[in-house]
């Protein structure tokens, strides 16, 4: 293994250091598995360096590599140095990157000459609030040439940020910092970013006429990147932009593999990648979670989600974008929503077509869509689109609610025909959702608040059994558990308790279309499918969108979830079994493999003991002893109606989603196949079952 920190280890960094041709000399970058000869005492700096952010702690950011000292190993109540072996001062700078608490002689590295400190540094940080973001600092060793010296770390501080975090120190002849920047004339459509997953976040900006129109985190690679991040800098064309990257060593070629095209970089492999969902939409870079906006307009289905587009963890968060004609072709366009400054996040929300001009943002022909999301550093905004939802203007007015939450679901409450405003709302340490009322999207006034709900409020009413004169309303949160009652524009009224909705595994923050038209009549809803898929350049997706009915059961009315039918479009040839007597000892899908698939069966238990649906490896088991249906380690209640059981269920890449008993249950499943088993099964133990319908389809991926 290669062994670092290395005192008076030579590196010859990429580039000329300025004002000498020497290289600068690394003294310890801490990426090894131990100290490599730096004496620890006490317990604040263990036996190891840290790897990142230790628990308990915000999330550590600015170090270079894997590896950095951090001092927060019992928390702030540790204390204890770190010191370095004796080393030559050779160059006329030291510099290191340092974060942590700012008090002096308490959290802090000293360089040590003769007995004596001659130089001392802090972190900044001493009262809330405060970031755990180490920075580029230096110092002028000049007067100290060829004297021997060692470097000590200190923690000493007990109380609030007593700990010091310290990573890449070296000697160079040059005062320039680890931040670097290069300018270039755009003229092409992205900027291609390589990021390095796991590497440290860097804060990176696009500086245009002095102006930051583009600040983000990015994982930046200093060399060999696992991806490219893209950036689209069409709006920009043909002026200069500087590109900002702070605490960027100069050993790194990342600016250099920053790239323009009007590709975006790897894009020949788009779509193709292994643990790429085949019929689930995903972005084609960076991470995804809730859906937002959900709207239809001008036969399109918009999805809106957040997104973070140059890295494959939470972070950054935009507005992503994609449209479909039919729910299951998605062609992903252009960033909707950029965070206005960095910090100020584009969190969720949600889009209406205003029909009636209420607003008045209406230019041309077209109702505008009027999107409102949360700005973390602002509160509720507003913004409109008169271009179909391509892209947005910022009302002047904003913020229109500021308060204590997040998450705007709005919706036109006809009767009174004015707006509503559900907002997930947090007072007295109690988690809410709050409704607020609007004539014009603009001016907002407080209405009711109903408890025990987090985060991505949904409401919207329904006909029992499709019966116009018998509706209710329904209002749930992110994990869609709902309760059914009745909403007069003003105040929920229920006449239910919580009611489990998903029995899954990666169910969230799902929202429904507004707008659709009532000739369709159906509501529909896409959830965030919260499903990891390592080593890919894209992570999380979007469950299968599903339409929502209320229907009656024993125990009142229930909502059913059911895919969508224009799943139909990507059925290929299948094969299929009617009135069938099962066997214990039979499988009824033997032989049959394949990736992608929807399997439904409609069958009688009996007196089996168990009915197994084996998906590669993967099996979804009904106990009728127990009227019971589990998938890995998720279970929900599942009786027969008429003695028969019925499953619906989607297979993808990296997901099985289980629709049983025409949508009472519904079990999406974030799963990990194996590549070796491709294989179905369809069996029964103790007893015979039978078999009304079995039919296999295979499923068609939606991507070019």
């Amino acid at each position: 293994m290669r062994q670092w920190a290395l005192i008076l280890l030579p590196l010859v960094l990429a580039g000329l250091c300025q004002g000498t041709q020497k290289p600068d000399l690394l003294i310890c970058d801490f990426e090894g598995s131990d100290y490599a000869g730096w004496q620890a005492t006490g317990d604040a700096f263990g036996n190891t360096p840290a790897r990142g952010t230790l628990p308990g702690q915000l999330a550590v950011t600015g170090f270079v590599g894997r590896g950095l000292v951090n001092s927060f190993r019992e928390r702030d109540a540790s204390t204890g140095t770190l010191t370095s072996p004796p080393f030559q001062i050779e160059r006329n700078y030291i510099h290191f990157l340092i974060g942590g608490g700012g008090y002096p002689r308490l959290t802090c590295i000293d360089l040590i000459v003769d007995g004596r400190t001659v130089r001392t540094a802090t972190g900044r940080n001493n009262r809330p609030g405060g970031s755990e973001r180490l920075t580029a600092r230096f110092w002028d060793v000049s007067d100290l040439m060829g004297k021997t010296a060692r470097l000590r770390i200190v923690d000493n501080h007990t109380r609030l940020w007593g700990h010091i975090t310290v990573d890449h120190i070296f000697q160079a002849n040059s005062k320039d910092d680890f931040d670097q920047s290069k300018e270039l004339r755009l003229s092409a459509r992205y900027l291609n970013f390589p990021v390095k997953s796991g590497a440290a976040k860097r804060r990176a900006r696009v500086i245009i006429d002095d102006r930051v129109v583009r600040e983000f985190e990015i994982e930046l690679a200093d060399v060999s990147p696992d991806f490219y991040a893209f950036l689209d800098v069409s709006a920009f064309q043909g002026v200069t932009a500087t590109i900002e990257v702070d605490g960027l060593p100069r050993s790194s070629r990342g600016l250099h593999l920053i790239s323009q095209s009007d590709e975006i970089r790897g894009a020949e492999n788009l779509y193709r990648e292994k643990l790429r969902p085949q019929f689930h939409f995903t972005s084609r870079r960076g991470w995804n979670n809730d859906s937002n906006g959900l709207v239809f307009h001008k036969g399109l289905y918009h999805l809106y989600y957040q997104h973070n587009p140059y890295g494959v963890q939470w972070g950054n968060m935009h507005w992503g974008h994609a449209v479909s004609v039919d729910l299951v072709h998605w062609t992903e366009l252009s960033i909707a929503l950029y965070p206005e400054q960095f910090g100020d996040w584009c969190f969720s929300g949600s889009a209406v077509v205003d029909v009636n001009n209420t607003a008045s943002f209406q230019k041309g022909d077209e109702p505008p869509i009027v999107a409102a999301y949360t700005s973390t550093g602002r509160g509720e905004c507003i913004v409109y689109s008169n271009d179909g939802g391509l892209t947005f203007t910022e009302y002047e007015g904003n913020p229109v609610v500021k308060h204590q939450g997040r998450d705007p679901k709005v919706i036109w409450y006809g009767p009174g025909r004015h707006w509503v405003m559900a907002l997930y709302h947090e007072v007295d340490d109690k988690r809410t959702i709050a409704f607020y009322t609007s004539d014009d999207l603009k001016n907002w006034q407080y209405a009711s608040l109903i408890e025990g709900f987090y985060e991505c409020p949904e409401i919207f009413e329904l006909p029992v059994d499709g019966k116009a004169d018998d509706r209710r309303c329904v209002l749930y949160a992110a994990d869609g558990d709902y309760r059914i009652g009745a909403f007069d524009g003003r105040t929920f009224t229920p006449e239910s308790d919580k009611i489990k909705f998903s029995h899954g595994n990666c169910f969230y923050a799902s929202q429904t279309y507004s707008n659709i038209p009532p000739e369709d009549g159906r509501r529909i809803q896409v959830a965030w499918g919260r499903v990891e898929t390592p080593g890919m350049p894209f992570n999380q997706m979007m469950l299968f969108p599903v339409e929502l009915t209320l229907r009656t059961t024993e125990e009142g009315p229930r909502l059913f979830a059911a895919p969508v039918r224009e799943i139909e479009r990507l059925q290929e040839p299948h094969r299929g079994w009617e009135s069938q007597k099962l066997t214990p000892r039979k499988d009824l899908l033997s032989g049959v493999k394949g990736e992608l698939f929807r399997v439904r069966a409609r069958f009688e238990p009996g007196q089996a003991q168990r009915v197994t649906l084996d998906i590669r490896g993967v099996r979804i088991v009904l106990d009728p002893q127990k009227n019971q249906l589990s998938c890995l380690d998720k279970t929900a209640p599942l009786s027969p109606v008429d003695g028969k059981i019925a499953l619906d269920v989607l297979v993808d890449r990296t997901s099985i989603e289980i629709f049983a008993n025409d949508g009472r249950v519904y079990m999406p499943m974030g799963v990990k196949f194996t590549d070796e088993n491709r294989s179905l099964g369809f069996f029964c133990e103790g007893a015979p079952i039978t078999v009304n319908s079995l039919d296999v389809f295979e499923i068609a991926s939606i991507w070019p």
